[in-house]
């Protein structure tokens, strides 16, 4: 399965029981997550998140509400004597930064941690299922949003014909896999004889801390499904483009002009309780809209 889980859809602040930005982005069995606001950690556990099949994370920017749950995670991976590698994705300052926590506070990971710097828009990570980039927003720092890019599907098996072919069906499995059959007599089955082609693979966007932009269009346009911030509603766009922060409607404008088939809003400033006017704003331009609502897993 291909989803996605929110931990935090806050902004800075801490409030009415919302968590700064966090993300578990979650591809057959495999967790990546995307940025670590504080208290990450405890909702990984809240929502029966296994940290330990976490192995990349991916920080978009250095405002402490995306990171400042980071060094502890690490930490506490470290304790629980974790032993797979670790891949940290962000901005240049951020292996200074843990380094510095680590010296100070005497401490040695035990597992080999790897930290990446992010400098353009690039390719961050490509094996057989997945594949990551990531690419620049416009907030008051440096800032990159990152695109999830499953990778295309298995061939569908076509069961008659290879029946016809007396194919084995123990060979089946390299059937999807795309491989060639060699019968006894050396005469070689072409696998599109005996197979349909594999679905394209869906795409996740993350679009990070923003004003409203339409220079990331490209970068999401046709995605399956798009987080864009929303730490406003429209009524206070002056207050956003000063903050570099966008509006509900303004990121529903993003995701229709992007063609994307679905979009999740989140990042809600502390100064609202309740959130049922984001969604209600945001469908007026983009109907396919819905709240990133914490400890939901929505699929892609």
């Amino acid at each position: 399965m291909f989803a996605v889980t929110i931990l935090g859809n806050n902004s800075a602040v801490p409030a009415f029981d919302r968590h700064p930005t966090s993300q578990v982005v979650t591809l057959d069995g495999s967790n990546y997550l995307v940025d670590c606001g504080e208290g990450t950690q405890i909702q990984l556990i809240n929502y029966k998140i296994r940290r330990s099949k976490i192995s990349h994370i991916f920080i978009s920017h250095l405002h402490g509400d995306h990171y400042f749950g980071l060094i502890g995670l690490l930490n506490s991976l470290s304790l629980l004597s974790h032993q797979q590698e670790m891949h940290v994705f962000g901005p240049s300052p951020l292996k200074e930064i843990i380094e510095l926590q680590l010296k100070v506070a005497d401490t040695k990971i035990c597992y080999p941690l790897h930290i990446h710097h992010i400098t353009e828009p690039a390719t961050l990570l490509d094996n057989e299922k997945l594949t990551v980039k990531c690419f620049r927003t416009n907030h008051r720092i440096e800032c990159y949003g990152f695109v999830f890019a499953e990778k295309k599907r298995l061939r569908k098996l076509n069961a008659e014909k290879a029946k016809a072919f007396e194919i084995p069906a123990a060979f089946y499995e390299r059937l999807k896999d795309g491989k060639d059959y060699t019968q006894k007599d050396g005469i070689v089955i072409k696998n599109e004889e005996v197979t349909f082609s594999g679905e394209p693979g869906k795409r996740y966007a993350f679009c990070a801390d923003t004003k409203y932009d339409e220079s990331i269009i490209p970068h999401i346009q046709g995605a399956d499904l798009i987080y864009h911030e929303t730490t406003y509603l429209d009524n206070l766009r002056e207050r956003a483009e000063a903050r570099f922060h966008s509006t509900t409607k303004q990121a529903a404008a993003i995701a229709q002009q992007a063609g994307v088939k679905k979009l999740l809003i989140g990042h809600f400033s502390s100064k609202y309780d309740t959130l049922e006017e984001f969604e209600a704003e945001a469908r007026e331009v983009f109907p396919n809209t819905e709240l990133a609502l914490e400890g939901v897993c929505y699929e892609v």
